[in-house]
């Protein structure tokens, strides 16, 4: 529970008060309750399933990014679910990207020692045994033609993220009108 972090109300006021009380479920992690769920690559920590609150993890050895666990209020409305779902699928799509660009990063930068080293005559290892490098000037010249190469895909990520963020913020203040108005709205009383 150490490396876990509950998000309160108070902590992320934006995102607590879209997810404030009436229940205590999380959203399941793709698809499976937390405890039928596979292990997961990013996390198999499952939060009580009394808590109120979303969960956020250690950051994710591939991707660097810190996985959320989503609460699910009871009585969850149309609104909040979809607002809920598209958090859900934009943490999933986000990780994704960064694991997959962190890893194609870690496999061209050692292929660019290698090759550098191996041109200057050198292996990849120093006579005391440890692991020969490149100085700074040399990385970059890797780290500016990484960037170069992978523009393209950087602009369309950036693309993506902005138009994402947007309609969660959009959903967000449609939940927040939602809550608004029905604890505006008189309340239909029961006859008995």
């Amino acid at each position: 529970m150490a490396a876990w972090r509950v998000l309160g109300k108070r902590r992320l006021p934006t995102l607590g008060r879209a997810f404030a009380a009436r229940g205590c479920r999380l959203a399941p992690e793709r698809g499976a309750e937390c405890g039928e769920a596979a292990p997961s690559r990013v996390s198999r920590f499952c939060p009580p399933g009394t808590s109120c609150h979303d969960w956020i993890g250690p950051p994710d050895k591939h991707s660097n990014l810190r996985p959320v666990h989503f609460h699910v209020p009871e009585g969850e409305s149309a609104a909040e679910q979809k607002l809920r779902e598209l958090r859900q699928e934009t943490q999933e799509w986000n990780q994704q990207f960064w694991a997959n660009q962190n890893v194609t990063f870690r496999k061209e930068k050692e292929e660019f020692i290698h090759s550098r080293l191996k041109a200057k005559g050198l292996g990849l290892r120093t006579e005391s045994g440890q692991k020969a490098t490149l100085n700074a000037e040399e990385m970059a010249d890797f780290y500016k033609e990484f960037l170069s190469k992978n523009f393209q895909k950087h602009m369309h990520y950036n693309r993506d993220w902005y138009k994402r963020n947007f309609a969660i913020t959009f959903f967000m203040g449609r939940v927040a009108l939602e809550r608004v108005w029905n604890k505006l709205r008189p309340k239909q009383k029961t006859r008995s």
